[in-house]
């Protein structure tokens, strides 16, 4: 796999951890006890820590790129697996 492959592929998995990571740890301003701004939405994030975020998406991205190394170069999961036309033969 090409260092350029490597690098697309693990950016993909960094986006994906940070959308995942994002809710968590979240409180709105009624939980944390702070006052709403006048137009801010009840549901806005009231202690979004964005360093805590990137810290999370970086672990979780590393540990889900290096199972998808290991099975690239392993052959564990291929085409051949997730064929469901073979489990549809009568």
């Amino acid at each position: 796999m090409k260092i350029t492959s490597i690098i697309a592929i693990y950016a993909l998995f960094w986006v994906m951890s940070a959308f995942l990571m994002l809710p968590l740890g979240v409180k709105t301003p009624h939980e944390t006890g702070e006052t709403l701004v006048p137009g801010q939405a009840d549901s806005a994030p009231g202690n979004f820590q964005p360093r805590r975020l990137a810290i999370r998406a970086t672990i979780l991205s590393a540990i889900l790129f290096a199972l998808y190394y290991a099975n690239y170069v392993n052959g564990w999961v291929g085409i051949e697996s997730l064929d469901i036309s073979r489990w549809m033969r009568h």
